[in-house]
C-alpha cells in the first residue's frame, strides 16, 4: 500500500474515531495554519499548504487537510503527511485527488489538523495537537 494511501486511510480512521471520542485540548503554542491560496489541477488534484508547530508526542503525528466548496457540510480529504514535532515551525503541503468535478477554481473552505495516534490498548486513539479552518481561494494549476 503506498505511503500516501496509508496516511489518508489512517487520517480517515482517526476522523471516524474523533466523532465518538471528541477532540482533546491542544497544548499552548501548538498551531497549524493554512495558506490563503491552494491549487486545483485539471485531473482533480488539489494541493493545500501552510505551517505547523507541535511538540513531541507518544505516537505518530499526522498533518491532515480537507477541502469543500458548494456544501459547507461536505469536506473531502486532501492527502496527509507525517509531522516533525520538535517545537519548531515547519511547512506542510498535502496533495490528493478529489471526486471529479466536485472542486474547481474559486472560493473554498479548508480544515487542517495535527492529529496524534496515541497508543491506547488495541486501537490507537486520535489526540489533536492543533486544528484550524480557513476560507481560501483555489487557483488552476
Amino acid at each position: 500500500m503506498p505511503v500516501r494511501h496509508a496516511l489518508a486511510t489512517a487520517l480517515g480512521a482517526a476522523a471516524l474515531l474523533c466523532a465518538a471520542v471528541g477532540p482533546a485540548a491542544a497544548d499552548t503554542g501548538e498551531r497549524i495554519t493554512v495558506d490563503p491560496t491552494g491549487t486545483v489541477a485539471a485531473d482533480g488534484t488539489v494541493t493545500l499548504s501552510g505551517t505547523y508547530r507541535c511538540t513531541a508526542g507518544t505516537g505518530p503525528v499526522l498533518v491532515g487537510s480537507s477541502v469543500g466548496q458548494s456544501d459547507p457540510r461536505v469536506q473531502q480529504g486532501v492527502g496527509g503527511g507525517v509531522a516533525l514535532c520538535d517545537g519548531a515551525e515547519h511547512r506542510w503541503e498535502n496533495s490528493g485527488k478529489v471526486v471529479p468535478g466536485s472542486v474547481e477554481a474559486g472560493p473554498a473552505h479548508v480544515q487542517a489538523a495535527l492529529v496524534e495516534l496515541r497508543p491506547s490498548g488495541i486501537v490507537p486513539l486520535p489526540w489533536f495537537h492543533a486544528v484550524t479552518e480557513r476560507d481560501i481561494t483555489l487557483v488552476k494549476d
